[in-house]
């Protein structure tokens, strides 16, 4: 890993120190900046792959100079920021972000976030609007396409099905995904399994043995990336596809 640069945007100077000796005991080599001023400076200079930026800056907007690292070489970007409403996820993402942490967080996920980032290919695709493989999120339009389908995601859905997403793979808490996912402060972590039993419904070829939303024993749930790179067989796609005719018409013959 010593050929990655790292550059590490952060006006807290404690935790601007603690995440350079974490990166570079993995042998990253770390560039620091505690203002925009500083920052532009480092990035000329040493042209980082990866750019963690906080987007609460003492000398500028973090949203604004992210606007203009994403104009340059487009770096890799990890915006870190104690904002976390969606609102404030989806400008972020909008300005050039790869990845967006709310703070606090645990640096293991911070870890896992940047090496996350490090090993995906960095694709042309527009802000906004993110490509994991057989699942496409928009989060302009707020849709999901997977596996080449739309599918009909009710607006809490799309959120608890972008968080698990965002995370790249770590497994995430009850308690940690209401935080990040719910608009309002829920009190019972259950409403999670509720939702992800629902959610494995419509993206799962068989919810009763779910390969994408995995449940972590003692921990949570996680999003299964690799699953998502892996060549889909024509047999399961077919599968698929019948069963949501099958479903469908299911629904309208009880209608009538």
């Amino acid at each position: 890993m010593g050929s990655v640069c790292i550059e590490i945007i952060e006006g807290n100077p404690h935790l601007r120190s603690l995440l350079g000796w974490h990166l570079q005991q993995l042998e990253y080599r770390v560039h620091q900046a505690a203002s925009i001023y500083q920052a532009r400076e480092v990035f000329l200079s040493h042209q980082p792959t990866l750019v963690v930026l906080d987007a609460d800056l003492p000398d500028g907007d973090g949203i604004e100079f992210c606007r203009w690292l994403h104009r340059q070489q487009q770096p890799l970007i990890l915006m870190l920021s104690a904002r976390n409403s969606e609102s404030d996820i989806v400008a972020g993402l909008k300005a050039g972000a790869d990845d967006y942490l709310s703070k606090p967080f645990g640096m293991q996920e911070f870890l896992a976030r940047v090496e996350a980032l490090i090993r995906r290919k960095r694709t042309p695709t527009a802000p906004a609007y993110l490509d994991y493989g057989t699942l496409q999120i928009d989060l302009v339009q707020r849709r999901v396409r997977f596996q080449g389908e739309f599918i009909d995601l009710t607006p809490q859905e799309f959120s608890l099905l972008y968080v698990l997403a965002q995370a790249g793979g770590v497994p995430l808490s009850r308690s940690e995904l209401l935080r990040r996912a719910w608009p309002d402060a829920i009190d019972n972590p259950r409403t999670i399994d509720t939702h992800v039993l629902s959610l494995r419904k419509k993206v799962e070829l068989d919810p009763r043995q779910p390969n994408l939303i995995q449940t972590i024993r003692n921990v949570g749930y996680r999003f299964n990336m690799e699953i998502l790179n892996s060549n889909i067989s024509q047999s399961q796609t077919t599968k698929l596809a019948r069963e949501r005719f099958n479903n469908q018409r299911s629904t309208l013959s009880s209608s009538v």
